[in-house]
């Protein structure tokens, strides 16, 4: 097997399958997410993705742009440098596409940031552009199997922009939308309707990105490494 993706949704697995990529989604889960890699390892990926949405950090990040991060950090500081010589590869083929492209830093947290004033307190403390739920994970299974990864993520909600309760709640374990737990938090909560549409509409724009950053890249990325 070559590399192989994890991923958060099963929008986004299904995205990576296509181009030829064995993936496994997690539903943002940071326990299954590292049985998933460990299993992907286990079956010869000879080196692992970490490819879906991200939110953003940093002000001015728009919906669909890609992240392409040097390193992820986590949130006690540890910082996991990603392959050079295969992000060199995929940045260098990005970049000759003309898709918009960032390169600054990951935050891989254990839990989704919410709040426009908790988006930025993380830019503050880390100086991480973008935070997702699983790099952090890929990068630990990565080096403890001696294996290479690297990340490839589209920025979903911009930094100025919280995410409603309904968006945080709604995934299941295999990352497909939870629709009763996301109907019952809109009884509860019909004002974050609104919101809720603007998540979708930037989601769809994140999975479209990543679409044409594989139509770019997948090659690269099907590699074990540079």
């Amino acid at each position: 097997m070559a590399a192989a993706a994890l991923t958060g949704l099963l929008a986004e697995a299904r995205i990576a399958r296509r181009a030829g990529l064995a993936a496994a989604a997690a539903g943002g889960d940071a326990a299954r997410t590292r049985i998933q890699a460990e299993q992907l390892l286990a079956q010869g990926a000879s080196a692992l993705v970490s490819f879906g949405i991200a939110g953003a950090l940093a002000p001015g990040l728009a919906p669909g742009a890609l992240v392409l991060p040097r390193a992820v950090v986590e949130e006690d500081g540890v910082r996991w440098e990603v392959d050079a010589g295969w992000r060199a590869l995929l940045q260098a083929a990005l970049a000759r596409s003309g898709l918009a492209l960032s390169e600054g830093d990951l935050l891989g947290a254990s839990q989704a940031i919410e709040s426009v004033a908790g988006k930025s307190a993380a830019f503050r403390r880390t100086g991480a552009v973008a935070v997702d739920l699983e790099s952090h994970v890929v990068a630990r299974a990565a080096s403890r199997a001696g294996r290479p990864f690297i990340v490839l993520r589209a920025i979903a909600d911009p930094a100025a922009r919280g995410l409603p309760e309904a968006a945080v709640e709604g995934l299941d374990e295999n990352g497909a939308p939870a629709l009763r737990r996301v109907l019952a938090s809109v009884a509860r909560n019909p004002g974050q309707i609104p919101a809720l549409l603007r998540v979708a509409a930037d989601t769809r724009r994140a999975l479209a990105a990543l679409r044409s950053g594989l139509k770019v890249g997948a090659e690269i990325l099907r590699r074990d490494g540079a």
